[in-house]
């Protein structure tokens, strides 16, 4: 068992549950502060150097703070080594757990939910570029034909990086379904206010 488990363990249910829920004068102190957001980079780059040395992966770890969030990146040492791949997987799969794993072990520690994004080897800045290429071809098409359009199911980073391009267009999107075939669908015009009351 590790140290993460055994932490998460060892925290009686009530407790979590009351750290869950920060009172109303806990609020402005707890949350998002820039102290606070750097704490939880801090926590999760130990945490990854740890996983690098287990797995015998080379690599440099950058934190930074991004929309609100700790954003913390795994980098290769020589550009161009493709040993850190195996950190993202098939579709980002790996990444995804790798990164769920990385905030399990900073609410071990903080006993706050964290919403830190990770990335490796520069996968979700590719993925991010070609999800606002795909949006604004979809916007087009939706625009051109007057029809919804639905995309691929996909994970809930790469939905919203669609709805906040769908947005920058000028139109609307939702997502619809359920976990893991959630996807988004392009409508074709905003709404009048008075139309939606129907």
């Amino acid at each position: 068992m590790n140290d993460t488990t055994e932490a998460l363990e060892a925290t009686p249910a009530d407790e979590t549950e009351a750290t869950d829920a920060p009172s109303a004068d806990e609020a402005p102190k707890r949350g998002t502060s820039k102290s606070r957001l750097e704490e939880e980079g801090d926590i999760a780059a130990d945490y990854l150097e740890e996983l690098l040395d287990i797995v015998d992966l080379d690599g440099d770890i950058d934190i930074d703070i991004e929309n609100g969030r700790a954003s913390v990146a795994i980098v290769a040492d020589e550009p161009g080594t493709p040993a850190l791949s195996r950190l993202v997987g098939p579709d980002g799969e790996v990444l995804e757990a790798l990164q769920e794993l990385t905030r399990l072990a900073v609410q071990a520690q903080t006993g706050d939910r964290t919403r830190l994004m990770l990335d490796v080897a520069g996968h979700r800045l590719t993925k991010r570029g070609a999800l606002v290429r795909l949006a604004g071809e979809v916007v087009a098409r939706v625009r051109t034909s007057g029809a919804a359009e639905r995309l691929d199911p996909m994970p809930a980073f790469e939905r919203k990086v669609v709805h906040d391009a769908v947005a920058a267009a000028g139109l609307l999107s939702e997502s619809e379904g359920e976990e893991p075939h959630r996807r988004v669908v392009v409508l074709p015009a905003a709404l009048d206010p008075q139309e939606s009351s129907d």
